[in-house]
């Protein structure tokens, strides 16, 4: 063995064992959501007091469990989705022993959980986990049709696709082409050549990941070299912005929908009497960015703004623009 060798040992050995470490992270964190999503259909159909709770259960759940980082009202829904879609992860869990430890000292108990079989349509569990994150499943459970779900789940595995290729994928309607196409072997080696491929540091800063370790969720968040730079001098930046600006957030997490998107700087202006929301794109104005804080700026005028407060204003920083396209 040589230094270089040595070097690539140590490089391939970290690599191996972090790969492994954010694969661990994920599996945990989709059974913790799977079997969220199965107490709370055991809950409603035999519960004691669930006659007490009805159509409020998901409000009170949310409530009372608000300490848990990630989870609230929408998220409960969806983990109730991702349990019923995904009902055969069951077996995998029994076979698996994955509860052993859970139950120990409690009074909860696990009769409910049934084991169904794998329909020949459905890909086994144990490859589902090692392959795809939360994240994944998250968008597709978005997707009705367990054939055509069951497409993008193969698509994905065997091209190791992130997750925002497969939504790319789902948004191209990549299923319906494929039944179009001729030859839909040759669409596929097309797009898995350009497809966007999973990696270890996609894995890791996952939002839901952050959450679920307990960490800031905005940190999982890219960087934005042009925010940071505008954050190292932000007293500088404001006086030349103005008098009045109050720093109310930075990465400000907001649910659209089905959706979060966070808003990179978010002001109170205490002198205009209205929220000042700054979108920063390290790169030239186009209209994709002004149209992703028209967004912002409507949310808050539908969801956040009080019945004194002025109109949101947003503002978008680029690092260069064509004037023509602006007007």
């Amino acid at each position: 063995m040589n230094f270089d060798i040595l070097i690539q040992t140590i490089e391939r050995t970290h690599s191996h064992f972090q790969h492994q470490a954010a694969k661990a992270v994920n599996v945990l964190l989709t059974f913790r959501n799977w079997l969220i999503g199965f107490y709370i259909v055991e809950f409603e159909l035999h519960g004691e007091d669930r006659a007490v709770y009805g159509q409020k259960l998901f409000d009170e759940l949310a409530l009372r469990i608000k300490k848990i980082k990630g989870i609230d009202r929408r998220s409960l829904y969806r983990f109730k989705d991702f349990y019923q879609q995904y009902s055969h992860m069951a077996q995998y869990i029994i076979e698996n022993n994955v509860l052993s430890n859970l139950f120990e000292n409690t009074t909860l108990s696990i009769v409910g959980l049934a084991s169904p079989q794998l329909n020949r349509n459905q890909i086994p569990v144990s490859k589902l986990l090692l392959n795809l994150s939360y994240s994944h499943f998250e968008l597709l459970l978005s997707i009705e049709g367990n054939l055509k779900r069951t497409f993008y789940e193969i698509a994905c595995i065997n091209g190791t696709w992130s997750v925002k290729e497969l939504k790319r994928q789902i948004n191209s309607l990549y299923f319906e082409r494929s039944g179009m196409s001729i030859k839909p072997e040759n669409l596929n080696s097309i797009i898995n050549i350009q497809a966007e491929k999973i990696c270890t540091n996609d894995v890791v800063k996952s939002m839901y990941v952050f959450e679920f370790l307990g960490l800031k969720a905005k940190d999982a968040v890219e960087e934005n070299d042009l925010e940071t730079a505008l954050l190292d001098h932000l007293q500088e930046f404001m006086i030349e912005m103005g008098h009045g600006f109050c720093l109310e957030a930075r990465q400000k997490k907001i649910l659209i929908g089905e959706e979060y998107f966070f808003i990179d700087l978010v002001f109170y202006h205490r002198i205009l009497k209205c929220h000042v929301l700054f979108d920063l794109k390290v790169e030239n104005f186009n209209h994709l960015n002004i149209g992703q804080l028209n967004t912002y700026v409507n949310f808050y005028k539908a969801k956040v703004m009080l019945p004194d407060d002025n109109p949101t204003i947003g503002i978008l920083l680029v690092t260069d623009k064509n004037n023509a396209l602006v007007e």
